[in-house]
């Protein structure tokens, strides 16, 4: 049997909590039942009352109902919960997480999801799931959000339901569980579909030949966002970042962006980096939507009904890649800026809708200009997609390898 740490205000929601109890428990497993409530004590009996999270947060639950200020009492003992969690996994003592509430119970079900590592099961019952409500930036890799359709207040039947949907799906997630493996060293790549960057294909047997495990990103915002935050955490042996598409959305202004620190998680945590400007030519916009009016004029190629690209300008281009040397020059590890001349993805190729010799030009120019000191850079005459490229990133990798700048298979 394994546990499931159930987080909820059991002064707003015993009833809720009680029945997602009985029915984890019905599904074999165990429940420990965290109070995060802090206006009154419920009904349900719990095994972490509220006061001992408050505790955890350096403070006492009558100071926090004493202060008044709801939002403020409910950041701290979202502190405390997720500190008690963190120290509840570490000592394997819960396998999984299940949390549920509206805006304030979601707020602190994300700080305690964040607490917890890669491959621990989480669902977060909420009332806003899904909703532009939720930063994507606190959303972790892993996480499984349940809409709770009709429940705001009472077990009614469409509340019953979402609440055995959620019980179901962690007690078979902590059930079926498998976390990532740590007997080969694993490398974190970034790439798009292969219809757009294809190195992947040539990289991934070369890499497991070598004794090393791929772990491929999708660079469409949340796909960058998890990428980052495990480079900077240091789960990487080293990592290949070939995919910029979300760096170059940042600086065009568009919602599909993995955020302000795009390209800098391996530099702070000192991981080896291999870096290419792939696919750095387009800026991806919602294709449901308008073209933007910044992109108004540019060829555009629409992937399918929910993002499309369109081309930069040269000027952007050129702040593009003002950016990636600004960001590379922080590294605090080895780092080698590989640049395909012949194209950076494969819609430029000639005779395909975004082929812009110019733009590539503008780019390629400035990029040389910004490469910082510190940085190798490798100028190819292939394009990104061509075996040329694969074959270099692979030379540059067992280079490092050989200096022993990346820590191989045993």
């Amino acid at each position: 049997m394994k546990t499931v740490l159930l987080v909820g205000t059991a002064d707003t929601k015993s009833d809720e909590l009680a029945f997602l109890r009985e029915r984890v428990q019905a599904l074999g497993q165990q429940v420990l039942l965290m109070d995060v409530g802090v206006l009154a004590t419920g009904h349900a009996p719990v095994d972490i009352a509220s006061s001992v999270v408050a505790a955890a947060a350096g403070s006492t639950l009558q100071a926090l109902i004493d202060g008044g200020d709801e939002a403020r009492a409910m950041a701290l003992m979202a502190q405390g919960a997720a500190a008690l969690a963190a120290r509840l996994h570490a000592e394997g003592r819960i396998h999984g997480l299940l949390a549920l509430g509206g805006t304030m119970g979601t707020d602190l079900a994300l700080d305690v999801a964040a607490a917890l590592p890669l491959g621990l099961p989480k669902v977060v019952l909420s009332t806003v799931a899904h909703s532009h409500l939720v930063p994507p930036d606190r959303i972790t890799p892993d996480l499984i959000m349940v809409l709770w359709a009709g429940g705001l207040y009472g077990l009614n039947s469409l509340c019953r339901s979402a609440l055995a949907q959620a019980a179901g799906a962690v007690a078979g997630a902590v059930q079926a569980a498998e976390p990532p493996r740590t007997d080969r060293p694993l490398v974190g790549m970034t790439s798009l579909g292969k219809s757009c960057l294809s190195y992947m294909v040539a990289l991934e047997p070369a890499l497991a030949a070598r004794g090393f495990e791929l772990a491929v990103f999708h660079t469409t915002g949340m796909g960058g966002r998890a990428f980052e935050a495990l480079a900077a955490a240091g789960r990487f042996a080293a990592v290949m970042d070939f995919s910029l598409q979300e760096l170059a959305n940042h600086v065009g202004g568009s919602v599909v962006t993995a955020g302000a620190d795009r390209l800098t998680g391996a530099g702070r945590s000192g991981t080896p980096q291999i870096v290419a400007p792939g696919a750095v030519d387009m800026v991806d916009f919602p294709a449901w939507q308008p073209v933007p009016a910044a992109l108004a004029g540019r060829p555009v190629h629409v992937h399918n009904r929910l993002i499309a690209s369109a081309t930069s300008a040269p000027s952007r281009r050129r702040a593009i890649a003002a950016e990636i040397g600004a960001r590379l020059a922080q590294a605090r590890g080895p780092s080698c800026l590989l640049l395909p001349m012949r194209g950076v993805e494969q819609w430029d190729r000639p005779g395909e809708p975004l082929h812009d010799p110019e733009g590539l030009s503008a780019f390629l120019g400035a990029m040389r200009a910004a490469l910082p000191a510190q940085v190798r850079g490798i100028e190819l005459d292939a394009h990104i997609n061509d075996e040329a490229f694969a074959a270099a990133a692979l030379q540059v990798f067992d280079d490092w390898v050989a200096q022993g700048l990346i820590r191989g298979a045993a």
